[in-house]
C-alpha cells in the first residue's frame, strides 16, 4: 500500500505562528485603546477593516481565488456584522472608557456561549458533566465581575457609562459566538481567507455609517492625529487584522485543533499584562479571581477534546495492514470528531 506522506512544518514556523496568535492577539486590546487616543472608536474600526479587508481580498486575487461568489459575499457578510462589526464594535466603543485588561477579562468567557448556542450539539454537551461544570462555574466568574462593578457604581466609584459598558462587554461574545457558528453552519466551501476577506469589508462597511450616527466626522480632525495613534492603527491591520489570523488558519492545517485552542487562555492574560504594565492601568484582586474562574470553565468546556485528542494505551497486537476501506472510514470518524 502506497502512504502519502506530508512534509513536516518547520519547528520556528510553529513557534512563530503560536506566538503571533497568543501575543498578537492579545495585544490587540492595548493597541486599540492606543488608538483611540486619535482616532474615534467608529472611525477607527472603518479604517482597520475596510483596509485589511482590502489587503486580504486582493491577496486572494493573486492567489487565483474566486472571491465575487455572492452565495460566499452573503454568508461572510452576516458573519461579519455579528463577530467584527457587533462583538468587535462593542470592545472598541468601551475602551474609551474601560480599562483594556478589564475588556480582555470580559471577553475571555468568549468559548461558553460557543456551547450554549451551538444547537448543533446540545444533546452531545448538556451530557457532559465537565461541560456542564465549567458553564456554572464560567457564569459565576462573569456574575462576580459585573456584581463588583455595580458595588462600585452604587458606591460612587463607577458611573452610568462604565456600567452600560460593561452590560454590553456581555453580549459581545454573544454575538462573536453567534456569527461564528453562523458562519460555519452556512459555510459555502470558499477559502477561510476569502470569507474573512469579507467579513472585514461588511464590517468596516458597517462602521462607516456609524461614525455617523455617533457624531465622529464632524469633529474628527485627521491632521490632529498623533503619529502613536496612526502606528496602532497599522498594527492593528497588518498584525491583528491579516497576520494573527493567518496564523491561526495555518496552525489548524498543521497542528492539532485543542492545541490551537490554548489561545484563549493566553491572549486575556497578555491583555492584562500589557495594560497594567505599560498603561498604567489598576487591576484589582477579585478582578484577577474572575478571569482565573472564567479561564478554569474554558479549560473544563474542552476537557473531553483534549482527552479525545490522547492517544490511547493500546495492548499489544499482532501487525496488521488496514484495507483501504478500513482507512476512509477511519479518517470519516477522525473528520466527524473534529
Amino acid at each position: 500500500m502506497e502512504t502519502k506522506l506530508t512534509n513536516k512544518p518547520s519547528t520556528l514556523l510553529v513557534v512563530i505562528a503560536f506566538a503571533a496568535v497568543y501575543v498578537v492577539w492579545g495585544s490587540t486590546y492595548f493597541f486599540i485603546q492606543m488608538a483611540l487616543q486619535g482616532v474615534p472608536p467608529m472611525i477607527m474600526g472603518t479604517m482597520r477593516f475596510i483596509a485589511a479587508g482590502i489587503l486580504l481580498l486582493g491577496w486572494c486575487y493573486i492567489k487565483g481565488d474566486k472571491i465575487f461568489d455572492k452565495q460566499t459575499i452573503k454568508t461572510s457578510a452576516i458573519a461579519g456584522l455579528f463577530t467584527l462589526f457587533v462583538a468587535n464594535g462593542i470592545v472598541i466603543w468601551v475602551e474609551k472608557f474601560l480599562p483594556s485588561a478589564m475588556v480582555a477579562i470580559m471577553v475571555s468567557a468568549n468559548p461558553i456561549w460557543f456551547v450554549i448556542l451551538d444547537k448543533a450539539n446540545w444533546r452531545l454537551n448538556f451530557k457532559s458533566r465537565n461541560i456542564l461544570l465549567g458553564l456554572f462555574i464560567g457564569f459565576g466568574g462573569v456574575v462576580l465581575l459585573f456584581g463588583e462593578a455595580f458595588s462600585r457604581s452604587v458606591a460612587g466609584g463607577l458611573d452610568t457609562q462604565h456600567l452600560v459598558g460593561l452590560g454590553l462587554l456581555i453580549l459581545g461574545p454573544i454575538g462573536w459566538a453567534g456569527g461564528s457558528l453562523y458562519s460555519k453552519k452556512a459555510a459555502t466551501g470558499a477559502p477561510a481567507r476569502v470569507n474573512t476577506g469579507w467579513q472585514m469589508m461588511a464590517a468596516g462597511l458597517a462602521f462607516l455609517p456609524a461614525g455617523f450616527i455617533n457624531h465622529e466626522y464632524a469633529a474628527f480632525d485627521i491632521t490632529a492625529v498623533p503619529l502613536q495613534a496612526w502606528l496602532a492603527v497599522l498594527y492593528l491591520i497588518f498584525f491583528g487584522s491579516i497576520a494573527a489570523f493567518s496564523a491561526y488558519v495555518w496552525l489548524l492545517q498543521v497542528r492539532p485543533a485543542t492545541q490551537v485552542s490554548t489561545h484563549s487562555y493566553v491572549n486575556p492574560v497578555i491583555a492584562v499584562l500589557l495594560g497594567v504594565l505599560f498603561a498604567g492601568e489598576v487591576i484589582s484582586g477579585l478582578q484577577i479571581v474572575g478571569l482565573v474562574i472564567i479561564l478554569l470553565s474554558v479549560l473544563l468546556l474542552n476537557l473531553d477534546k483534549y482527552a479525545a485528542g490522547k492517544p490511547q494505551m493500546l495492548k499489544p497486537a499482532k501487525p496488521a495492514i488496514p484495507s483501504r476501506e478500513e482507512v476512509v472510514m477511519t479518517d470519516k470518524l477522525c473528520s466527524a470528531n473534529s
